[in-house]
Formats: C-alpha cells, structure tokens, sequence
C-alpha cells in the first residue's frame, strides 16, 4: 500500500491523481495531510507536492472524455469533504481513462460511480438551500454580513449566486464551521480566511442602527401575520428544516 499525502487543496488532489499513473501506483489511497492518520505502519509514505501544471493535465483529459459537467460533479465530491472523496474521484479518473469513449458517470452499476451521483445531489441540494435561507445583517461599517454553518464545503459553488444577485452593495459571507468567507467589495469577489475565527458574542455589538430596527419590525410581522390555528409544523419543518432556523431572524 502506498499512501500519497497532499496539502488538501483541489490541486493537490490532482497532482495527486497525476502521479499515481506517473508512478504506476496501483494498491493506493490519496489522504490529505490534514486528516493523515497512520492505521499501516507498513504502508509506504508518497509526499505530494502541488503542481498546477500536473492537476490542469488530468483536468484537461477528464474534460475530453466526460466534459466540464463531469468535472463539475467532481467537484462537487471534492467539496463534499467526505472521508473517501479521493478514493471515488481517483476511481472516476482511473475509468475514465480506461474508457474514453464512454460517459463513465452514468454508469450506476459501479458503486463509486453511484456515490458520486448521491454525494453530487447532496452538495447540489446543500447549495440550494444555502442561496435560500442566507441572511444578510447591516453592519455599522455599511457592510451586509451573513454567517452559514452547512454540511459541506458549498462557499465556491454560492459565490457565482451572490456576486450577481448583489452587485450593489458590500457584503460578506463567512462559514462558521471551516473560518473562511467570501468578501465582496463592489469591485473584487474574493475569498479570505482569518487568522481567529469571528466572535459571534460580539459581533452583534457592530449592527447598524437601521438592522435592529428592521429585524425588530420583521419579528413583529411574522408574529402578527402568523395564523395558529392553520399552524402546519411538520409541513414547515420539510419545507423550512430545523437546522437552517438558525439563520432566520424570525426564528431568534
């Protein structure tokens, strides 16, 4: 067994791939340096060193047997951040290789062709209710700042959403769980990581005075226009889960 370690980034992974058809690896797994435990001490230690010349070669052949949808799926794996995300892209890369003619990802019998299919569909699901259910607070600085804590890594996939729905005003975006965000500037639309994560006892002390108000005359208008006897919850809770309540000002 050898075990290749990468930095964790996109392309390292596929540096990663990259040399294990450069090395002729063929019992290997990819594991990222962040979440590298030892479990065989027998195992031979591969240290991968990104190279994006390596990762756009892959990217480029991938994109010529299964198109940029396909990598896109992948993507979406890579994003998903489980456990064996390297192992089914590099099992994708390997058939798509191997079979060049065909569209490999619509092959359901193979399990790790229908993880990716499962994984893609949750990331895709995630991100959809990322672009519903964020809300943005004014902040004293005028900028509209809204924290998210989903499942998976979905930041690169809303960034696109936001930068075109928003393109009047400053806003921020900050993932609560992985400390990174997106800052919009009216110009650039960049990500950016702190050094400390945000502290949410204190961060309230920055709101404008116009947010407080507004979210006061919100919570008043859900209590007033709320119907108890057409309370549905369980229709609610499946349209509304409970763990995006959090966001909500009219939840708090």
């Amino acid at each position: 067994m050898t075990t290749l370690l990468y930095d964790g980034s996109f392309d390292g992974l596929f540096t990663a791939v990259f040399e294990v058809f450069e090395y002729k690896y063929s019992d290997v797994e990819i594991v990222s340096k962040e979440r590298y435990h030892q479990k065989n001490i027998f195992a031979e230690i591969h240290e991968v060193v990104t190279q994006q010349e390596k990762s756009e070669r892959v990217l480029n052949k991938l994109e010529e047997n299964i198109g940029k949808s396909g990598i896109h799926e992948l993507v979406k794996v890579y994003l998903s951040e489980e456990q064996d995300s390297e192992q089914i892209i590099l099992s994708a890369v390997q058939q798509s290789i191997k079979y060049p003619k065909e569209n490999i990802l619509q092959n359901y019998a193979d399990n790790d062709i229908l993880r990716i299919a499962k994984i893609s569909k949750s990331v895709s699901r995630e991100r959809h209710r990322m672009t519903a259910f964020v809300r943005f607070e004014k902040m004293q600085d005028e900028v509209f700042f809204a924290k998210i804590d989903p499942d998976f890594n979905v930041l690169p996939l809303i960034r696109k959403h936001f930068k075109d729905r928003y393109q009047d005003q400053k806003w921020m975006i900050y993932d609560l769980r992985r400390n990174y965000g997106i800052l919009y500037d009216l110009e650039t639309c960049d990500f950016f990581y702190p050094e400390e994560k945000i502290d949410l006892n204190k961060y309230q002390q920055k709101f404008h005075d116009e947010e407080k108000n507004y979210q006061t005359l919100w919570q008043r208008y859900f209590t007033k226009t709320n119907i108890v006897e057409r309370k549905n919850l369980k229709l609610h809770i499946q349209h509304v889960p409970r763990r995006y309540w959090k966001y909500l000002v009219e939840k708090n």
